[in-house]
């Protein structure tokens, strides 16, 4: 990633429609680009100014996109239930026989 203030940071989450405090997916990310990549795309809006506005979206997304590629994730466990709800509650009730569809030896 290019050497870039968080202030140039956050501005480029803003040009992309986003904020600091959204926690998007990386295909979340794409989809917001796209989506305004064709709104200002010389085919359908050919006014100047948006040139320009269709050079900072994309700078904003190579930015954006620069700063998820080399970020470094956290595989911990805990980290893994903490992103993955469902896992969680599987792994809590899965030996639950009314839960987790395990025959209890009552039912036997």
């Amino acid at each position: 990633m290019e050497p870039c203030s968080y202030k140039e940071f956050v501005t480029a989450l803003k040009t992309l429609g986003l904020t600091p405090e959204d926690r998007p997916t990386l295909a979340d990310i794409r989809n917001r680009y796209r989506r305004r990549a064709r709104k200002l795309h010389p085919d359908s809006a050919p006014q100047a100014e948006d040139a320009e506005a269709i050079r900072q979206l994309t700078a904003a997304w190579r930015l954006v996109r620069s700063y998820c590629d080399t970020y470094r994730f956290n595989l911990s466990e805990e980290e893994f239930y903490r992103q993955n709800p469902e896992a969680h509650l599987l792994r809590q009730f899965d030996q639950d026989p009314r839960w987790g569809g395990l025959k209890s030896e009552e039912d036997s």
